[in-house]
């Protein structure tokens, strides 16, 4: 039963219930599902257009949840959110223009729509709960649990990209289940350290992620999640001792991992020479295409409309560089921008978990943004993005519910 009161001011009657958080769950998974790539092999076969439509669909599905919890269409104003619906609004305009316009505008109305569903769910922001926080986590087990099902059913099938770990009950690419798994890892262990949540079910959680992570041969993942642990532990240095233990622990463990330097840059390179690692498997040929690629002024400043990230048939795998063929210098600045400012606004919020999740989260981002795209379009990425948003203003004592 919701804490409700009532109190009196000029004549109106003004009421302070706490509206059911259980829209706002459905309304966040919707919008995990419409981010999941639906690309790969199951052990059921899925038709591609049934597994399309579960994802696409999930979208107008997460609109009528957040209307639910939100009928009034009560927002908080925020900058973040601001700018990616200029972003957005930017995309939409230009995509009316692509060589592929059907495509390009149905990609964009779903950028706004992602967007709209973001905006009815800021009233939930900033809870001491860190509700969207304990959400995201749910959906991020939920995906990595099938991910294990899936090992666990057929070993083999599992392994079958270049021996690395992959969804087969969902398709789901290795290296989206290295980046679940590793804000799962990092959310966790911040968790523990701020004595938020118990040893039991952290070391569980940790156990699990770190042994996907690992199978899943995501590099990226892999330095994002100690760039994010990083900056993230170093924001708790003062006030947690248990930071101040792992940071001695840590000392002594990279000590040890150093006598195994030589397996280490086996595993690092995956079968690959060094060459290849160089030049990230191929990556920069295709960076290198898109920029010099002739366009028009005006494409070079607003981009050419949302498109599948991808340049002659093969991916372009960086933020950045898909930024810029979609958005223009416009959107590669306002989304640049945009981290710069969730970095600024959880420096200077009161030291707690959600200042330290919120680092971690951004400055993860940040370093995926390299070899990952999804920072300048809906996106898994963009919503570890939003929940860092939502904790900033989260203050050091926190109200844990699993």
């Amino acid at each position: 039963m919701s804490q409700l009161s009532v109190g009196r001011a000029r004549g109106r009657v003004i009421s302070t219930a706490r509206p059911s958080s259980i829209p706002v769950s459905w309304a966040w998974a919707a919008l995990f599902i419409n981010v999941l790539a639906f690309l790969g092999t199951t052990i059921v076969p899925i038709p591609g257009a049934l597994g399309q439509l579960v994802t696409q669909g999930s979208l107008p599905l997460a609109l009528l949840f957040a209307l639910l919890a939100n009928p009034h269409g009560l927002i908080r104003p925020n900058l973040f959110l601001v700018g990616f619906t200029t972003l957005a609004f930017i995309a939409f305009m230009v995509s009316i223009h692509n060589e592929f316009m059907l495509a390009s505008t149905f990609r964009a109305v779903r950028f706004l729509g992602f967007v709209a569903v973001i905006w009815l769910m800021t009233p939930w922001w900033g809870r001491p709960d860190m509700m969207l926080l304990r959400v995201h986590r749910a959906c991020l087990g939920f995906v990595i649990g099938s991910v294990v099902l899936g090992f666990a059913l057929r070993p083999g099938m599992a392994l079958s990209s270049q021996n690395r770990l992959s969804g087969i009950v969902w398709p789901i690419p290795p290296t989206q289940v290295g980046h679940y798994s590793a804000v799962m890892l990092g959310t966790t262990v911040l968790l523990w350290m701020c004595h938020v949540l118990q040893g039991r079910a952290a070391l569980v959680w940790i156990l699990i992620s770190t042994a996907t992570l690992l199978a899943s041969h995501t590099r990226t993942a892999l330095m994002a999640l100690v760039a994010g642990l990083c900056a993230a532990l170093a924001s708790l240095f003062l006030s947690q001792p248990r930071v101040r233990r792992t940071f001695l622990v840590a000392g002594l463990g990279a000590g040890v991992l150093a006598l195994f330097a030589s397996e280490i840059r086996t595993w690092a390179l995956r079968g690959q020479t060094a060459e290849e690692a160089g030049q990230l498997t191929g990556r920069t040929k295709v960076w290198t295409e898109v920029l010099h690629a002739h366009r028009p002024p005006l494409n070079d400043l607003f981009g050419s409309g949302l498109s599948n990230m991808s340049w002659n048939g093969l991916p372009i795998d960086s933020t950045w560089i898909g930024a810029y063929l979609d958005e223009g210098l416009f959107g590669v600045i306002l989304v640049a921008a945009l981290l710069i400012l969730l970095l600024l606004s959880a420096l200077s919020d009161a030291p707690g978990p959600g200042r330290a999740i919120a680092l971690f989260l951004v400055v993860y981002c940040v370093f995926a943004s390299i070899t990952e795209t999804g920072l300048a379009a809906p996106s898994p990425y963009l919503l570890d993005l939003t929940v860092a948003a939502s904790l900033l203003g989260v203050g050091a004592k926190t109200e844990w519910r699993p």
